[in-house]
């Protein structure tokens, strides 16, 4: 007689705080045939904490591709599995999209055991607007094509979250001001949960100016949150319009100049617009 197949379960771990494990995840964790771990180094400190014994494999972006088949054959053949990342809640930035996919399409039941979020974590703490709110999770490496994509986000309204590395999070917070302003809002969440968590409020070039007076307020886990653009004061569609008609004759600049003086509107604003709109012809 064939086993019935197991099932997938997507299991969140603490971001640092090892007690904010919920009683459900431990349970989960003890009852399942095997763990799927980011880094089994990692998580055995964890499991370590709450005398979890069950046997763990790893499962990494690395390794992803070439694991997928034999975990949902092993899946099929009856056995549970719990995938859990090095923090917080698998798939948002981690491994798990392809091995969650495959499940579905086998017909596998896939389960959440939900917990802990640096994204949700961050935007409860910030005071910035979370009714509608936008995940960018990590910027681009390399600068010119980090600038291009910020570009193209400077006018969204929503609250925007990244995630940002130490190595990298001065020259982000520096291109975020010169193509948002420096006048914009944002909060920087620094290793939540953790013995030297913090979180500061301000505008861009108030953290920036925060991280120069103490290089090791660079370090750590960051998510940051920046606020939406606010909404122009006219249609969008008539300030296109007359930033159109002026950059026939002047160059993106001047014409962002001359058309802040006949809207009454930002011109750093207007200057986005027109850098979009020159980009992206009309």
């Amino acid at each position: 007689m064939q086993k019935d197949q197991g099932t997938l379960y997507v299991v969140a771990t603490p971001l640092g705080n090892l007690d904010d494990l919920s009683p459900r995840a431990v349970r989960q964790l003890n009852a399942c045939d095997r763990i799927l771990a980011e880094d089994t180094r990692h998580s055995r400190k964890l499991l370590e904490y709450y005398a979890i014994t069950t046997p763990m494999q790893a499962y990494h972006d690395f390794n992803e591709a070439g694991k997928v088949t034999m975990i949902i054959g092993q899946l099929q053949g009856g056995l549970s599995m719990a995938l859990i990342s090095d923090a917080g809640t698998p798939l948002i930035n981690d491994p798990g999209f392809k091995l969650v996919n495959a499940a579905h399409k086998a017909g596998i039941p896939v389960v959440t055991v939900p917990g802990p979020s640096a994204v949700i974590a961050a935007l409860s703490v910030a005071g910035l607007p979370t009714d509608r709110f936008v995940f960018e999770g990590f910027l681009p490496d390399k600068r010119v094509a980090r600038k291009r994509h910020l570009q193209s986000l400077a006018n969204e309204q929503r609250t925007l979250v990244f995630y940002e590395v130490p190595h990298r999070i001065r020259a982000t917070l520096d291109d975020l001001s010169t193509i948002f302003g420096r006048e914009r809002k944002a909060v920087i969440a620094k290793e939540l949960t953790k013995q030297h968590e913090s979180v500061r409020r301000g505008t861009l070039e108030e953290l920036i100016a925060w991280l120069d007076e103490d290089t090791s307020r660079q370090k750590g886990e960051f998510v940051l949150m920046v606020s939406g653009a606010t909404p122009l004061g006219i249609p969008e569609q008539e300030a296109r319009r007359i930033l159109s008609i002026l950059m026939r004759e002047m160059s993106v600049k001047q014409a962002a100049t001359v058309a802040a003086d006949i809207l009454g509107e930002s011109k750093n604003r207007l200057y986005k617009l027109a850098l979009e709109m020159k980009e992206i012809p009309d």
